[in-house]
């Protein structure tokens, strides 16, 4: 755990709490320390920021290593659907080829 790297994450989070970016690289910093804190953030940023597309993907991948299958199933789709949103090919692609290793 790099708890530094965690503290300046988290000042980064409170001097912009507006800019996505900063919590997703928070919870991605604390996947490997403190997976049910790392959950809240993911789950709060894809309520807050449901088109910052990068979350879903790395929120997925944490809730199958924590065995939440149906709920990664579910980040999954909402993924899908906000990138086809989005026109962001790529992450579509990700996402439908996480959903078909899920199922």
């Amino acid at each position: 755990m790099n708890s530094e790297r965690i503290k300046m994450l988290e000042q980064f989070v409170a001097e912009d709490p507006a800019d996505p970016f900063n919590k997703y690289a928070l919870a991605l910093e604390l996947v490997k320390s403190d997976k049910q804190k790392a959950r809240e953030i993911f789950a709060q940023l894809m309520i807050s920021n449901p088109d910052y597309v990068p979350a879903y993907y790395q929120a997925a991948l944490l809730y199958l290593d924590l065995l939440l299958i149906d709920d990664a199933t579910k980040i999954i789709e909402n993924g899908i659907n906000q990138a086809k949103k989005q026109n962001n090919l790529k992450a579509m692609s990700e996402l439908k080829s996480l959903l078909d290793e899920v199922d």
